[in-house]
């Protein structure tokens, strides 16, 4: 039994309003009305289902940070001021804190590969939400090392968006025709987990950990770089230089879930 959950796309009620440029599916609030257990069978546990916490505007332009207050409208945080990103802009749906956490935690570290679908279509709905589909070219998930991907079997930035097309059917939502890319950006060398890193360590732990297979399949494409969660975004910011240094037009990036 997973301790968290959240609010799925098949569990929309199809007659909740539109509100502003929102698709209908997109509506994580009002957890206590959600068949969770419809949703994910007894993967998840119904009773903390009105713990997770949706990211809300304001955020930050760039980065998708949450503000504390909500007054106002959106603008760049500190930090992206200070320390300019390489990618355009970052977005999740939710933030990721510790009812989310333990999903993230079952998914990734306890196989729990069930979770795969679910999560995907929270991902395609932040997509649906943040972006036109004719902006993107290329989804490529952020690569983990052989040796880490044999231990575990399998990428958790993958799992989630590879199901896209089938959720959309799924939910007679007009999909996607964007192509997912897996082999053009890899990882170099293994790095230790950034888990429990300062954002120092986070930085130098990355460092020219990626590169380019395939450079022909990157050059001019606008790429939408995926992963489970945003931390300080090291990672991210790591992988869109890699990649806007082998022609990339720009990349965006979704994950799963955002620190707040």
């Amino acid at each position: 039994m997973i301790c968290g959950c959240f609010r799925h796309v098949s569990d929309i009620r199809r007659e909740a309003p539109h509100t502003g440029n929102v698709p209908n599916i997109y509506i994580i609030n009002d957890c206590e009305s959600v068949d969770l257990q419809n949703l994910l069978g007894k993967q998840l546990c119904v009773a903390c289902a009105g713990r997770i916490k949706r990211i809300e505007p304001p955020i930050c332009l760039c980065c998708g940070m949450m503000f504390n207050s909500k007054e106002g409208a959106a603008h760049l945080c500190g930090d992206c001021i200070a320390s300019p990103k390489m990618f355009r802009m970052a977005r999740a749906p939710v933030a990721f804190d510790q009812a989310f956490t333990d999903v993230i935690h079952f998914f990734k570290y306890k196989a729990k590969v069930q979770l795969a679908m679910p999560l995907g279509e929270l991902m395609l709905a932040a997509f649906l939400r943040y972006w036109r589909k004719e902006h993107i070219d290329l989804v490529i998930p952020v690569p983990l090392h052989a040796d880490r991907f044999k231990k575990r079997g399998f990428n958790q930035a993958l799992l989630p968006v590879q199901n896209w097309r089938k959720s959309a059917n799924r939910l007679n939502l007009e999909c996607p025709s964007i192509q997912l890319e897996r082999q053009a950006l890899v990882r170099k060398r293994p790095t230790v987990p950034q888990t429990g890193l300062g954002r120092k360590q986070r930085l130098v732990n990355i460092k020219n950990a990626f590169g380019v297979r395939e450079p022909e399949k990157i050059e001019g494409k606008r790429i939408l770089l995926v992963d489970d969660v945003y931390t300080t975004g090291a990672t991210a910011d790591e992988c869109a230089r890699v990649l806007l240094n082998h022609g990339a037009l720009y990349i965006d990036v979704l994950t799963l879930a955002r620190a707040i």
